[in-house]
């Protein structure tokens, strides 16, 4: 049997045992005296039971395992000097200050530090582990610090890259320098034109019978004053005929009244071609020139109270005029109807009667020779502006002063220019404007819901946004601009070829039309109707014509509608760059160009015929 210890196990873990290393370059002066003492305490028990001898000159003792443990840990070849050398020259627990006891103590310790070294030991050991706990939870809290580092340093960088980037366009005194953008290959045409079907089929049926009365048979006249602008009489003459036809009566030829703002005079027969008119719904309304030569006070027509309807609602049904209506028409054979804006309705009218609107529309009221003419000049001279044949937009800015007045809303101007507006706003709607307090909080609402038309700057660089280039022909179709050539020196200067009917005209070509206002306005309508690509600023029945116009007429060309509360929000935010404008105003824009669309209740037919007036090809 082995000659050992049968308790060396338990120092084996020790750097000093000798069973396990013949040479311990490195051991822990602490461990090597725990393990003498706990020899010495077997040594004393003496139980011979437990040793088995292979060689009695190898019989165990402690005094021999302690000095070759010594002995072991003193040899080696080491470049540091072992810790017995250290102890002979350094440490106060050699055997030069402490002399040894003899082996028979009865179990005492032999260095009177030991226990003091063994408690340390433990310390140290605890505040050990209490340091890997710490140092876990050190980890832990650096790397939270880490990400908050990180999240902070990329927030600084978004701040300061909205900070650098282009705010959509610089300005430079009263001119605006936008990026190019790249040109779309849809730029002038509609590019989803091809994936509608739709066709016109409001104009008069060739050979279809009369279901007409006599003359003699007819239920009675009516009369109408159409009043407004040029657009605003086309709708009410359209409703006139409409009306005529649910009540089966005779229509006079409509008086086209002065309006207070356009100031004009103007004749049906001095825009319209009356024979033409008249000719082509021969088939559907009785329509006469002038007033019935048996009615001598002609101007009963316009003064009495007993010759006038005035209670008919706006948007009235078809039914209103049969039950309130005819039965006076009957009575007095002649009625005026007035006021006669807005009063029939959409939705509450046979679709019939609608389809009958449209034919009047689209295709009874034709302009006389010589405007349609004259636009076809202005037309022709705008695609050869530049020596060869383009395309051209027709822009209509309504930044007239009357329109910037009564929308009520607030624009860039200096504060004598805003002054004098509130004055202007003050004498022209009092009611409305009081004292002018109430109306800052509307007029933020009302921008931010897109219902403020757009200024010349707004509109300038939305084009350039659309990828329209500087070179783009733009004809501009529009009253006084409000503020005069500084408030369209941001549009002009953006796009230097801008022109108006009087830049392509000379005097002498346009004198015969000044006579009439509404006849400047027929070749504005006319232009526009015609161009490849329509822009409006602002609603209003002219543009709400146009658009309708092109839509049933074959909807190929574009028709832009701008998007003004996304214009609003996008030109407010200080932080919008002009890669994310253009995009946001490019995606938007992509289905207001001008499409049929499905009619909902209250949707007028001027501006999207589709329903009662287009079928499918």
């Amino acid at each position: 049997m082995d000659d050992h210890h049968p308790d060396r196990s338990l120092c084996s873990d020790c750097p000093g045992a000798v069973h396990h290393r013949e040479i311990f370059p490195y051991y822990d002066f602490g461990s090597f005296h725990h393990c003498e003492r706990r020899l010495r305490n077997w040594d004393q028990k003496k139980t011979p039971t437990h040793l088995t001898k292979r060689n009695s000159k190898l019989a165990f003792s402690p005094k021999r395992a302690m000095a070759e443990l010594r002995h072991s840990s003193s040899i080696g070849g080491r470049a540091t000097p072992s810790p017995r050398k250290r102890d002979d020259v350094t440490s106060p627990l050699s055997s030069e200050n402490h002399p040894p006891r003899d082996d028979d103590d009865g179990g005492r310790d032999r260095y009177p530090r030991d226990r003091f070294r063994s408690l340390f030991s433990n310390h140290f050991q605890l505040l050990d582990e209490s340091a890997r706990f710490y140092s876990h939870n050190f980890k832990i809290l650096l790397l939270f610090v880490t990400i908050l580092a990180l999240a902070g340093m990329y927030s600084v960088y978004s701040v300061i890259s909205h900070l650098n980037a282009p705010y959509l366009c610089t300005k430079d005194g009263i001119t605006l320098h936008c990026p190019r953008v790249k040109e779309p290959p849809s730029l002038w045409e509609n590019p989803l034109s091809a994936t509608t079907s739709w066709k016109p089929c409001a104009e008069r049926r060739i050979g279809a019978i009369s279901g007409l009365p006599e003359a003699n048979e007819t239920n009675g006249y009516i009369f109408i004053h159409a009043e407004g602008g040029l657009n605003q009489q086309r709708i009410a003459i359209c409703n006139a005929v409409a009306v005529a036809k649910i009540m089966n009566a005779t229509l006079i030829l409509p008086v086209l009244k002065q309006d207070q703002i356009w100031k004009d005079q103007t004749k049906f027969e001095d825009i319209f071609d009356v024979d033409h008119f008249i000719d082509y719904l021969k088939d559907d309304v009785q329509i006469v020139r002038d007033i019935p030569s048996w009615f001598t006070d002609k101007s009963e027509l316009f003064t009495s109270i007993r010759r006038t309807v005035k209670n008919i609602p706006k948007y009235a049904p078809a039914q209103f005029y049969i039950d309130n209506v005819l039965p006076r028409i009957k009575e007095k054979k002649i009625m005026a109807l007035k006021p006669f804006v807005d009063r029939l309705g959409y939705d509450n009218v046979p679709q019939e009667i609608n389809r009958l609107r449209c034919r009047v529309n689209y295709h009874a009221l034709k302009f006389l020779p010589e405007i349609d003419e004259m636009a076809e000049r202005l037309v022709a001279r705008m695609r050869n502006r530049t020596g060869s044949s383009n395309p051209f937009m027709a822009l209509h800015l309504r930044f007239e002063k009357g329109m910037v007045g009564l929308s009520f809303c607030d624009f860039v101007g200096t504060r004598a220019e805003k002054a004098l507006m509130g004055l202007y706003r003050l004498k022209e709607w009092p009611r409305r404007f009081k004292d002018g307090s109430h109306l800052w909080p509307l007029a933020l609402q009302k921008r931010k819901e897109g219902r403020c038309p757009l200024e010349p700057g707004e509109v300038a660089v939305m084009l350039r946004a659309m990828g329209y280039p500087k070179e783009t022909q733009i004809y501009v179709a529009s009253g006084q601009v409000y503020g005069g050539q500084n408030r369209m020196a941001p549009l002009r200067n953006m796009f230097p070829n801008l022109v108006t009917k009087e830049e392509l005209t000379t005097k002498d070509e346009l004198d015969g039309f000044r006579k009439h206002v509404t006849s400047l306005a027929a070749l504005d309508f006319l232009v526009c109707l015609k161009s490849d690509v329509f822009v409006m600023t602002h609603g209003g029945n002219f543009a709400k014509l146009i658009i309708g116009a092109r839509r049933y007429m074959g909807h190929r060309q574009k028709s832009i509608k701008p998007d003004k509360g996304l214009l609003s929000k996008s030109l407010g935010d200080p932080y919008m760059g002009w890669a994310t404008f253009v995009e946001d105003v490019v995606i938007t824009h992509q289905t207001r160009t001008g499409l049929p669309e499905a009619t909902f209740p209250n949707y007028d037919i001027w501006e999207n015929p589709l329903t009662p007036c287009m079928c499918k090809a």
